[in-house]
């Protein structure tokens, strides 16, 4: 690899806490976005009503400042709600855990929306077929609904993931060692920023590919039975 005056491991370094954060937040986030999406279509009020509650106010906020929030006000909130049942208790979080968080908070509120499109596109026919069939609503959302609901969200969910790669980034607000906070660190002390800064864009460029590509094999992967129908 290249030396990049001495910093070539640390960027690569940097670069591997990037692609972690941005695997177990995107996993966080489509968690979050299905049981959103599933209790935004919930047959209760209450349900529906928090869940709307979480997507309006999550997507409402900068991303930036859901970082700080959940990095610092959330360990606040826990350690206050604890104390009003007499439990003296402080959540420690460290940067990787605040960011996975908080990305995956923000990943999973317009992950809900994309969800409950799609879910509500799925023919209600075959809804109908299955319960026809005396199967299971468990049953029915397994083997009808999510896989055909799955096909249509993955063009959403595509753009979204896209934009979650970059926006990894912005953990390093919270002292986070990932790619960019690496970058910054090697500006500092060797005055050379374009060097560091384009190849940190190199890097994110690459990662930005490969996210790509492997959404567009999923794609192609989940619609191989449609495309032959229509066939």
């Amino acid at each position: 690899m290249f030396d990049l005056k001495g910093y070539g491991n640390q960027i690569a370094t940097g670069a591997w806490v990037t692609v972690e954060i941005f695997l177990a937040s995107l996993a966080l986030g489509l968690i979050f976005g299905l049981i959103t999406a599933l209790a935004k279509l919930s047959r209760r009020a209450g349900i529906r009503k928090a869940a709307d509650l979480y997507s309006d106010l999550i997507r409402g906020l900068p991303e930036l400042l859901t970082i700080l929030l959940v990095y610092f006000g959330l360990p606040i909130l826990i350690a206050r709600l604890l104390s009003l049942f007499g439990i003296d208790f402080y959540l420690e979080v460290t940067p990787f855990a605040g960011g996975v968080a908080a990305l995956g908070i923000y990943f999973g509120a317009y992950a809900g929306e994309i969800f409950r499109g799609a879910i509500l596109s799925v023919p209600k026919g075959q809804i109908e077929a299955a319960h026809a069939f005396a199967l299971p609503s468990f049953q029915v959302y397994r083997r009808v609904i999510l896989p055909q609901a799955w096909r249509i969200a993955l063009p959403g969910l595509g753009n979204m993931t896209l934009a979650l790669m970059k926006n990894t980034a912005l953990v390093s607000i919270i002292g986070l060692d990932e790619l960019m906070r690496k970058t910054s660190m090697a500006t500092a002390v060797t005055h050379q920023p374009f060097t560091f800064y384009f190849t940190a864009s190199l890097i994110y460029l690459a990662l930005t590919i490969l996210t790509s590509i492997a959404m567009h094999f999923l794609e192609h992967r989940a619609s191989r039975g449609v495309k032959e129908a229509q066939a």
